[in-house]
């Protein structure tokens, strides 16, 4: 493996250019065999991009090294430095992390597929998840068998090579995929996503007889009481399990706590911009007025706290505090304004809230210099090399944060817009002074 010098990085920059500017196909034929082609392309990229990865890891291995770190703490933080090269979140770079060392050290078949682009990165990443458990040597033989000939997986569907690698490793090692089970069992858990038009998906990762026994048993219940409203098979399945969860007869009737975020105009005008709430995202003005109306019809327990902004930038300006903690008015402004992790291109929710320049070092407990973090950002940026600074000109902009690795390479994250604010157009120029100032 050799990592890639200037030429090389100009080399690929000009791949890049060169798809950009690529006309478009002339017949139907080939526009089929343009798609195809790409595709091949993309996991080629995919093959070379886990060759870096393994190529930065060597490389830092050998730097920290050299420096006397210990060796159980080499690394750290690596998989937040390539999540945010990939521009992807602290989690999805901790499991592409491990999808490379996996296909650079104990499957070389699945590496030679992905570069020769006949195997593409999902597919890929499905052989990689389904051996995890595995020992290196029954890893190597489900890679020899499903990858040494290529021609094994054409026509095969995703989920039937998720199957088959189950199949071949439960033929290889039993025990490994019961213990696997038994350890799955302790990942239970429930969680929820923002869904398009105002709706929340809800999700359960339950062992696989209460899985079963739940959708069994709302389907049992649809079953038997569909045709005596006018309501579908699947909505009753939902509103099934919304009473049986909480108790409620109807969705109405649940106490829920909600923070939202509107602003004045909408709140008590008629404007149409779209409001916010903490941990969904945006809503138009005439739910969110419809949120309001009905707790206060249903007497629920309502406060109403003020958030001021600058005229200009949209910035939401809050209060400074002397002490080492940030106190709960604080964490509940960054919960505001951040949103989610402030890490460039994280939206894990917030856990933890922590000072950009460090309180041991004279940092402010701020609103300037504090925001909302998730567990494995604000781990990886304690680590050396990794910096924060932060800008806060809310006449001008709203709140920014720079975090730079260990590589030197910086990335820039700003506050959202809060609800009904549009930025004004900003000129090359006023960015560069921005930027001056930010780095002053």
């Amino acid at each position: 493996m050799i990592a890639l010098g200037e030429t090389d990085v100009a080399a690929l920059q000009r791949v890049v250019s060169s798809l950009r500017d690529l006309g478009s196909a002339s017949t139907e034929s080939e526009a089929v065999e343009r798609i195809s082609l790409l595709e091949a392309i993309k996991a080629g990229c995919a093959a070379a991009q886990a060759v870096e990865t393994m190529r930065l890891e060597e490389l830092r291995v050998e730097s920290e090294s050299a420096a006397g770190v210990p060796k159980a703490r080499q690394g750290r933080g690596l998989a937040a430095e390539v999540a945010l090269a990939r521009k992807a979140s602290g989690s999805a770079g901790g499991r592409y992390l491990g999808f490379a060392r996996a296909v650079m050290r104990e499957m070389p078949h699945t590496r030679a597929a992905l570069a020769a682009g006949v195997l593409t990165e999902w597919r890929a990443t499905i052989l990689v998840r389904e051996t995890a458990h595995l020992t290196p040597h029954d890893r190597g033989e489900i890679d020899r068998r499903l990858c040494a000939d290529v021609s094994v997986l054409e026509g095969v569907g995703d989920r039937a090579l998720d199957a088959e690698v189950k199949r071949i490793a439960y033929e290889l090692d039993p025990q490994a995929v019961v213990d696997r089970h038994a350890q799955a069992a302790k990942d239970r858990r429930v969680s929820t996503r923002p869904a398009p038009d105002g709706m929340v998906r809800l999700s359960a990762l339950l062992p696989l007889v209460s899985g079963i026994s739940v959708y069994a048993s709302l389907k049992k219940h649809a079953d038997a009481t569909v045709g005596a409203d006018d309501r579908t098979h699947a909505q009753v399945m939902a509103d099934a399990l919304v009473e049986r969860v909480t108790g409620a007869a109807t969705v109405d009737a649940l106490p829920v706590a909600v923070n939202l975020v509107v602003p004045d105009d909408v709140l008590l005008g008629d404007s149409t911009a779209a409001t916010h709430v903490s941990g969904y995202g945006p809503i138009p003005a005439a739910t969110a007025r419809a949120i309001v109306a009905t707790s206060l019809d249903a007497d629920a327990a309502t406060t109403l706290r003020r958030l001021y902004k600058a005229p200009s930038s949209g910035a939401l300006v809050a209060m400074d505090s002397t002490e080492r903690l940030f106190p709960t008015g604080l964490k509940h402004f960054f919960d505001l304004r951040d949103e989610s992790c402030r890490i460039p291109y994280c939206d894990a929710p917030i856990a933890e809230y922590d000072h950009a320049d460090p309180h041991a070092r004279g940092g402010d407990t701020s609103a300037a210099n504090g925001g909302g973090m998730c567990l494995a950002h604000n781990r990886a940026k304690q680590n050396p090399g990794w910096r924060m600074t932060t800008a806060d000109h809310t006449d001008t902009t709203r709140h920014t944060a720079t975090v730079t690795t260990p590589t030197g390479h910086s990335h820039v994250s700003r506050a959202p817009a809060p609800p009904g604010h549009h930025d004004e157009p900003v000129s090359l120029i006023e960015r560069q002074l921005r930027a001056l100032l930010d780095a002053a």
